[in-house]
């Protein structure tokens, strides 16, 4: 009984233990950094492409093939994968901006909608939630409106 006793008392194998329950969750708080520094990085990069296109749709000599163009351009050199960039839906309308009151100018809207998909935390979340949305990519949605010289 006495030995019983004293292997119960014994911590030998603690540290394995606390270390199997708080590595995984110190891996996925990495993991989750990575990916959300990585989704970020992508939003600047579309939202400057937004940017960038609706410099080109304001000037009168540039058709709108021209402006999907310079922002599929610039999501290339901005280092987002090829696929996606064919992917990428771009907007183009001409609207109205107020200058004072109720006088307007006539202005250029420019829409990027890039499909993006976390490379480690979709799969993850799949496989732990089942029949839902948790595992499919979501669009980034950037819009810049400026007006026509």
């Amino acid at each position: 009984m006495r030995r019983w006793v004293q292997r119960a008392r014994r911590e030998d194998g603690a540290a394995l233990i606390e270390a199997a329950f708080t590595l995984p969750i110190m891996l996925l708080v990495c993991v989750g950094i990575l990916e959300f520094g990585r989704a970020y990085q992508a939003w600047q990069v579309v939202t400057n492409a937004s940017r960038e296109g609706a410099r080109i749709a304001i000037l009168p000599e540039y058709p709108n093939a021209a402006v999907t163009a310079r922002v599929k351009t610039y999501l290339t050199n901005g280092g987002l994968e090829a696929a996606k960039v064919a992917a990428t839906n771009v907007v183009i309308t001409e609207t109205t901006v107020p200058i004072s009151g109720a006088v307007t100018a006539p202005a250029a809207s420019v829409r990027v909608e890039f499909p993006f998909e976390f490379m480690v935390l979709q799969p993850v979340s799949s496989l732990v939630v089942k029949n839902s949305k948790a595992g499919e990519s979501f669009t980034m949605v950037a819009t810049t409106v400026m007006r026509n010289e």
